[in-house]
């Protein structure tokens, strides 16, 4: 298992929520290969943790403008994987 460190690049949300992101996401790293797949397995477990409906965007490159609840947004990085992950809804 490789340790990637997350640099966090922007974030409303409570410092134990951020630390659970960033292990979710890196559970979902390891678990899966594609980007699509990550960001599901991410999406699912704060939707079961924190209660629906979170959206979750994994990727290497995108842009993005996004309305969400507060203090549930956080936009990080495992590695080169940016991680965008917020409440909305």
């Amino acid at each position: 298992m490789s340790e990637k460190k997350a640099v966090i690049k922007n974030a409303d949300m409570s410092d134990e929520m951020q630390q659970d992101a960033i292990s979710c996401a890196a559970a979902a790293i390891e678990r899966h290969n594609v980007e699509k797949d990550i960001a599901a397995y991410i999406k699912k477990e704060f939707d079961r943790k924190y209660n629906p409906t979170w959206h979750c965007v994994v990727g290497r490159n995108f842009g993005s403008y996004v309305t969400h609840e507060t203090r549930h947004f956080i936009y990080f990085y495992m590695g080169q994987i940016a991680v965008l992950l917020f409440k909305s809804g």
